[in-house]
């Protein structure tokens, strides 16, 4: 497991938050030696990258699994 795991999911949480401006709704993000995993929902395929640029700007070269769904 990464050191700090909630404090690392928190700050990607936030970040993902402020990025896109709130847009993707009910946005969980989980970290763990494996990777990050992200769910959630929004409107635009846009925002989904957004969320995922905001991960590798803290966690560069973790594996990111997005399950953020556009409808």
């Amino acid at each position: 497991m990464i050191a700090n795991a909630p404090t690392v999911a928190d700050t990607i949480l936030r970040k993902i938050t402020t990025r896109t401006d709130r847009r993707v709704r009910d946005l969980v993000v989980v970290v763990t030696s494996a990777g990050v995993k992200l769910s959630g929902q929004t409107g635009s395929f846009h925002m989904k990258q957004l969320a995922q640029h905001s991960v590798r700007e803290v966690l560069p070269t973790t594996p990111i699994q997005n399950g953020i769904e556009v409808k």
